[in-house]
């Protein structure tokens, strides 16, 4: 399991553990240059092999929606580290 942290002046994120997948809500709490940072990790995900990886759902206010495979939540919370969303990531 990964332990992760952020700025909560720049990102808010929320995440509940389901079944099969984990749900996160995440917000930005500031403008970012195009392509902000969460569509750069939804452009990721979107375009590798594995069609259901994540699921990202679009909202007003800069939010997002993800539902995220537990196979696949390492890579999730990886590519938000990439992606300068989280400021840091690791093992609990």
């Amino acid at each position: 399991m990964l332990v992760y942290e952020f700025d909560k002046s720049e990102v808010d994120i929320r995440e509940t553990a389901n079944e099969d997948d984990v749900e996160f809500t995440v917000r930005l709490l500031k403008d970012y240059p195009e392509p902000n940072p969460m569509k750069l990790v939804q452009h990721t995900f979107e375009h590798d092999p594995v069609l259901t990886d994540a699921l990202f759902y679009v909202y007003p206010n800069r939010e997002y929606k993800v539902i995220v495979r537990k196979a696949y939540y390492d890579d999730f919370i990886l590519e938000l580290m990439r992606r300068g969303l989280l400021t840091c990531v690791r093992r609990a």
